[in-house]
């Protein structure tokens, strides 16, 4: 049967990250991913690491941060600088063990036009990462055609995509080029909206149509977790912690029932 997955989240509201990952070892999970945002957390990224594995939960990727991503592909020290960046949280993730990373290609609402400059700042960190056997999953952001025009150019069997189905639903209306993505689809973010905003809901609690989704990834090969990328907070916040992951762990069970039927 397929694995169930889940972010260990920094955004939860009122508590502490290792509350959080108690609640999610609590509620059944066996597999998380970590967000790898060299940011300031009071828990360091790595002793989140380490207390996942003390617990015996088992690290399927690691999300990289996105600050700046768009200087990628600009001209001027900047993007140099994100190459760089990216390198050594591939290298770090790699000692710590995780062999998978999940990377913004864009980020805010006014994305820059790709080109062969930024794609070649891909390719380096792409290469760099083949080198040290560790997967590159690029995220559908808002900016169409961007994965496409990396995925065209760089044709190594380490890079492929992470299919949000979040930024499917509220960015893309519903339209993603499963086809082209055929094979090329190593990671998912499974959560919900309304289509006002990226809300990460739990699954079923927003408009996205799931039968269609899932039968979209079967169609395209996709055969790893059941991965939610779910945030503790607004309405949410009226149930406990460990109410909320048992449930999220419920709903995500019911997307494998979902895949397997």
């Amino acid at each position: 049967m397929r694995e169930i997955s889940v972010v260990v989240n920094n955004e939860n509201k009122n508590v502490s990250v290792i509350e959080t990952i108690n609640s999610i070892k609590n509620a059944g999970f066996k597999n998380v991913f970590i967000q790898w945002y060299d940011k300031n957390y009071s828990i360091p990224q790595e002793e989140q690491v380490k207390f996942c594995k003390e617990l015996g939960l088992n690290i399927i990727f690691a999300h990289l941060g996105y600050q700046n991503i768009e200087k990628i592909w600009e001209d001027g020290i900047e993007g140099e600088k994100l190459v760089e960046r990216f390198k050594k949280n591939i290298k770090d993730c790699r000692e710590n063990g995780i062999s998978m990373v999940v990377m913004h290609l864009t980020s805010g609402k006014n994305a820059p036009n790709y080109n062969i400059k930024g794609l070649n700042r891909i390719r380096e960190i792409t290469e760099y990462a083949k080198s040290l056997n560790v997967r590159v999953a690029f995220e559908n952001l808002r900016a169409k055609g961007c994965l496409e025009y990396v995925l065209e150019n760089i044709k190594e069997d380490n890079v492929g995509i992470c299919f949000d189905a979040g930024h499917f639903h509220v960015h893309f209306d519903d339209e993603f080029n499963f086809e082209f993505f055929k094979d090329k689809i190593f990671a998912v973010h499974f959560h919900d909206n309304d289509k006002s905003d990226d809300l990460h809901l739990l699954p079923f609690d927003g408009t996205l149509d799931w039968e269609n989704v899932i039968q979209k990834l079967k169609k395209a090969n996709y055969n790893g977790p059941v991965t939610l990328e779910l945030c503790y907070r607004y309405d949410y916040l009226s149930e406990s912690l460990d109410d909320f992951y048992k449930e999220g762990f419920n709903r995500g069970m019911k997307l494998v029932e979902m895949f397997e039927g």
